[in-house]
This record gives C-alpha cells, structure tokens and sequence, in this order.
C-alpha cells in the first residue's frame, strides 16, 4: 500500500467575490462595537444611559460672604495632637443686615456651615441714611479692638482690615473706618465693627 502524499490545498477566490477579512480586522470589530457602546454594554443614546437628576437646583442664598480667616487648630489628648478647623466669615444682605460667625469642625465645609449658621444667629440690622451711611459718629470696644465709624458724604468707603469687608456686606457707604488699636486679629476688629453698628440710633 503506497503511502499517500500529503499536497497543499490551494482555494482560489473566484473574481468579483470580497476576500475574507483578516483574523485581526475581526476580532477588532468587537472592541470598536464596545467602544460605541456606554456603560454596561448599553449605547448611549438607550435605556443604559443615565438617569436625569430629579433633585432640585440648590437655590442661591441671599446673603453674600466673606471668609475671614481659616485656621487649622490642634487639641492635645492622651493619644496625640487632633486637629481641626477653625472658620470666621461675615455675611451680608448689602441691604443693611450683616452678621460675624464662627465655626469648628475636623473638615473645612463643616467648618464653614457652621460658621454661616453663627453668623446668621448673630445677624443685626443696620438703620442706614437715605444715601446708605450712617447718621452719626460712633465707637466700640471688643476685646483689645477699638474702632471707630465716621460718616462721610462723597467719601466712599474708607476702612481696613476685617472693617471693610464688614460694612462691604451691610451695604454701608461714605464712611471712614479708624482702627485705635494695635490688634491685628481680623475676628477682633469684625466684632468691634458689629458692636459699632449696634450702637447706631
């Protein structure tokens, strides 16, 4: 019995038919498929897309503010130092309401909800002029602050310091803020400005 030979085997593409497409063509088919698809093998524009939110737009607040200043404060215990964060920040209507807060907490957006929730306990309302300043001279004392508030037409606004920003937010205009005082602590000096306006009549 002769052994039989084994021949190559040759299929010849008959003309006008489409040669069939390479093994790497192929298996890239499923990748650009994918690739269109979104998450969880879903097209976009389907059901898989993602849902519209249905929570309402946060509404803006009406009061402006202003961060004094941001501390990081350390407590000692028995374990170690734990740290924490310490926010002052005014805030205002510019119609004549402005309040100073102050809040703690080990994260800074605590922190500072916490401090906008004191300042709007602590939140007064200022009796302005019909041009927006103040009708009389007047001074207060907080702690080592001193300052002083003078009504100046055709002044602007004139102060420094954590003053400033203080009558910025109460919409108080042409009036001239002095600092008799050396101290520098910004809540100091809002406070005493709070005090001043509290006195007005």
């Amino acid at each position: 019995m002769e052994n039989e030979t084994e021949k190559d085997v040759v299929v010849e593409t008959p003309e006008g038919a489409a040669p069939e497409a390479a093994p790497e063509v192929v298996a890239a088919a499923p990748e650009a498929e994918r690739a269109q698809r979104g998450r969880g093998g879903r097209t976009p524009g389907g059901r898989g897309g993602r849902r519209p939110s249905t929570r309402p737009p946060r509404q803006k607040s009406e009061f402006d503010q202003k961060m004094i200043n941001i501390r990081r404060v350390a407590r000692v215990m028995a374990g170690g130092r734990r740290f924490s964060f310490s926010v002052a920040i005014i805030i205002g209507n510019k119609k004549g309401k402005v309040g100073v807060g102050l809040g703690k907490a080990g994260d800074t957006t605590l922190a500072i909800d916490k401090a906008v929730r004191d300042a709007k306990k602590r939140m007064i309302t200022v009796p302005l002029t019909k041009n927006n300043s103040i009708a009389h001279d007047v001074d207060a004392k907080y702690n080592a602050s001193r300052i002083m508030l003078i009504p100046a037409k055709g002044r602007g606004l004139v102060a420094g310091s954590s003053v400033r920003p203080v009558l910025e937010l109460a919409g108080v205009t042409d009036v001239i803020g002095k600092i008799h005082s050396g101290s520098k602590n910004g809540l100091n000096n809002a406070r005493a400005a709070i005090e001043a306006l509290k006195n007005l009549k």
